[in-house]
């Protein structure tokens, strides 16, 4: 687990790793027709983590900009893995374990970019 300054885990690093690796894995045994997608969920879902890591150790707007790239990235990812299940060419249930693996993650930089009044 990753500790935040105050002491909480940053767990949501942890799920951010576990869903790139899923959707990655996705990613690896999608069809040659398919390759531009599959490398594009890649390079997405791969950014996820990365920059939740760097941003968790910046402060003020660049944490935030980190964290806004997390959040877009783990959309993408989302997008390219309903497209591939669209298509056929990817196994719908694990698929879907990608995605809401995916939809926990944003929450966490959502809540943090979008603070209650």
């Amino acid at each position: 687990m990753h500790h935040t300054p105050n002491g909480n885990t940053f767990e949501v690093l942890d799920i951010a790793l576990q869903a790139a690796g899923t959707a990655i894995a996705i990613a690896g045994r999608v069809p040659t027709k398919y390759r531009s997608l599959a490398d594009q969920i890649v390079r997405s879902a791969s950014s996820v983590p990365a920059n939740l890591a760097e941003g968790h150790g910046l402060m003020g707007k660049s944490r935030l900009h980190h964290y806004r790239i997390a959040y877009g990235s783990a959309k993408e990812v989302e997008v390219h893995l309903r497209l591939l299940v669209g298509a056929g060419v990817v196994d719908r249930a694990r698929t879907s374990e990608a995605v809401e693996l995916f939809d926990r993650v944003r929450a966490m930089p959502w809540r943090l970019l979008n603070p209650r009044p």
